[in-house]
């Protein structure tokens, strides 16, 4: 059962996704900040053949970073939908300075670092994915039936404009041909625009910003597990209820308007949210996770803390790292952490015990929207994934660095405090 709420005016909305009475993600309107997805005309300031990239002038504060690898069209896609480079293309044969360039924004810029952007722009729709610049067709890895991932891969055949590629997305599951071909049609058109915008457009220049967050929503999020979304004004329910309805979806009736004050108090969204922005989670059981995060990866330790079992010491490791698996998904979603992810899981002798936790682990991370991949045990027994990085994370969203200690939190010993 998955429930969303919203909260604040449209242009200044607030939403939180609940599955199963627990949060899971938070997001916000326009005013976060979120670039990821946006498509500029940018012009090329630097090329550095020593770094296989360039830095791309797009109009923010900071040039963009554009890798080699994401400035040639690829040949096709991997099983994962990632772009195959060919290896021996470098930066200086195909950008020089000045250049003009579409260029679409991937990772947000972060800290002294600027957006990364790539010229392989994608379209995202309800159903579909346009990749208009590889003529390919892919299907969500998350729609494990083989004769629907056949169907759904004909019928895109079928209905996809010529050249273009398309990957088909999980939503797609049951759908029926009419409306897959009228997704993709309405980004084929959207493609059109941007091709004609470009001739005309300032450089450096924004050409097209992803949808406000109510339609962002709907595209993404509202499948039919959503039993019930709850706004707490008249105003957001309607445009919520029309952007369903526009779709056929029958959760437009599922809106409800709750007029009796913040929900996000109610439903306890704001203090989950300061609970992630700590190290330390607590278990329902006693035990907790330590959760740091670095520039390069994420840390996750397992401990069993209050918990001291029943049965046995095997028993008690194998109970805490279970209920830990289903919480670390869960915190990766909701404090939005990707890259390298490391958790030290408390040892396990049976090799039946540490298979049954990679298990409950990957089941946690297939409701994610975003890519995870799980690689399994190391040689000193660290679980070892991956999870694709996609906006900022909450702790970039909700805090700044200490002035004062510039974001290490520790005392000196003999230090004045006031």
């Amino acid at each position: 059962m998955r429930e969303i709420i919203l909260q604040g005016q449209a242009e200044k909305l607030r939403a939180a996704l609940f599955e199963d009475n627990e949060l899971v993600e938070v997001f916000e309107g326009e005013e976060s900040g979120g670039l990821v997805g946006n498509i500029y005309l940018g012009r090329v300031e630097n090329v550095l053949p020593g770094m296989q990239a360039a830095f791309v002038d797009i109009g923010l504060e900071k040039n963009a970073f554009l890798y080699v690898g994401d400035a040639v069209p690829p040949r096709t896609l991997d099983e994962e939908e990632r772009p195959i480079v060919p290896p021996d293309v470098r930066v200086e044969q195909v950008l020089r300075p000045r250049q003009q360039l579409l260029v679409q924004i991937v990772k947000e810029p972060v800290g002294n670092k600027g957006a990364r952007v790539t010229t392989n722009l994608t379209l995202p729709g309800r159903y579909t994915v346009l990749v208009p610049q590889v003529d390919y067709v892919g299907v969500s890895r998350k729609i494990l039936d083989p004769e629907e991932r056949e169907r759904l891969r004909s019928l895109a055949v079928e209905v996809r404009p010529d050249g273009m590629g398309v990957v088909v997305r999980t939503l797609a599951q049951g759908i029926a041909r009419e409306e897959i071909r009228e997704d993709l049609g309405h980004l084929a058109g959207l493609w059109r625009r941007l091709q004609e915008k470009k001739a005309t457009a300032p450089v450096p220049g924004l050409l097209h910003r992803d949808l406000e967050l109510i339609l962002r929503l709907v595209r993404d999020l509202v499948d039919r597990e959503v039993t019930k979304i709850t706004a707490d004004r008249e105003e957001v329910a309607g445009i919520m209820r029309e952007a369903l309805a526009d779709i056929g979806h029958p959760a437009s009736r599922a809106v409800s308007v709750d007029l009796s004050g913040s929900l996000f108090s109610r439903y306890g969204v704001d203090d989950e949210v300061r609970k992630a922005l700590r190290p330390k989670v607590w278990l329902k059981s006693g035990g907790y996770l330590v959760v740091n995060s670095t520039e390069a990866l994420v840390a996750i330790d397992v401990n069993t803390g209050k918990y001291v079992g029943k049965r046995s010491l095997a028993e008690t490791v194998l109970r805490t790292n279970l209920e830990a698996a289903k919480e670390v998904a869960r915190q990766l979603r909701l404090r939005n952490l990707g890259g390298i992810i490391i958790i030290d899981f408390i040892d396990m002798d049976a090799a039946a015990d540490q298979e049954r936790v990679l298990q409950a682990l990957a089941e946690a991370c297939l409701p994610d929207r975003i890519k995870c991949h799980i690689l399994g045990l190391t040689q000193l027994g660290l679980v070892e994934m991956t999870r694709k990085k996609v906006g900022r994370t909450l702790a970039a969203r909700f805090t700044k660095p200490c002035p004062v200690c510039d974001g290490h939190g520790y005392i000196t010993p003999g230090s004045r405090q006031s």
